[in-house]
């Protein structure tokens, strides 16, 4: 049976985040390292930056606080995102994926020799076992996944392959050494939105739409997962 949000939250029951939740939403690489490029040349950047922005909108609307972090793409390093961030309840990193270098395939895009692969799609989320507070971590990384699903995305089974498995239902991994997950002290979600290396989920993850609606997914997940107190970080089967 697929997990619900209800279901997720009802590990606990007492409130835990006094007054106005505050949260800060990190863009993911930067101007002058992209990230990956998507099957029609646009660096991970552009997309990170878009659902972040629109993630802060929807967060914003539902009385939120909220700090962007790196919008500019000029942070220096990964471990002054967390700094970056302030006194915040969540850090959320924002990316996109891509598929390993032998799982290219070669096509022309507007007259330029591109890659792609159309062999996976759908979102994914990390957190590390190494961050001071793992059980918000994987209890917020866990609300955003029942959300996102009961509303209808797909997530994907691609990072298995290579990251442990927190909650294989709700597509979580963990990735201990992961700058940003751990080298903080705060609560930190990793968040994949798509394989922007699939030629039909790139043009997906670009319509404002449907960005505008998993952005809405996640910060309804996001503001659920700071309403509770987690019990545990007990890995679930």
């Amino acid at each position: 049976m697929r997990a619900t949000l209800a279901g997720i939250l009802a590990v606990a029951a007492a409130p835990v985040i006094a007054g106005v939740p505050r949260v800060a939403v990190d863009v993911g690489h930067t101007l002058a390292a992209g990230g990956a490029t998507s099957a029609r040349g646009r660096a991970e950047f552009e997309f990170n930056r878009d659902l972040a922005r629109d993630l802060v909108a929807a967060l914003s609307a539902r009385a939120v606080a909220v700090t962007l972090v790196n919008e500019d793409g000029l942070i220096p390093t990964l471990a002054a995102r967390p700094e970056a961030a302030g006194e915040v309840d969540l850090f959320v990193s924002i990316h996109h994926d891509s598929v390993s270098e032998s799982e290219l395939e070669r096509w022309t895009w507007n007259g330029q020799p591109r890659t792609y692969s159309d062999a996976w799609q759908g979102h994914s989320l990390f957190v590390s076992q190494d961050n001071p507070d793992l059980p918000r971590s994987l209890l917020c990384a866990r609300s955003i996944g029942a959300r996102l699903q009961r509303m209808g995305f797909v997530p994907t089974e691609k990072n298995a392959r290579r990251r442990a498995w927190a909650d294989r239902q709700l597509a979580v991994h963990y990735y201990d050494n992961l700058v940003v997950l751990y080298r903080t002290r705060l609560p930190a979600v990793l968040f994949e939105a798509g394989v922007i290396k699939n030629r039909d989920e790139e043009l997906a993850l670009m319509d404002p739409a449907r960005r505008t609606r998993m952005a809405d997914g996640i910060a309804t997940g996001i503001l659920a997962c700071l309403s509770v107190e987690p019990l545990s970080a007990a890995k679930a089967p």
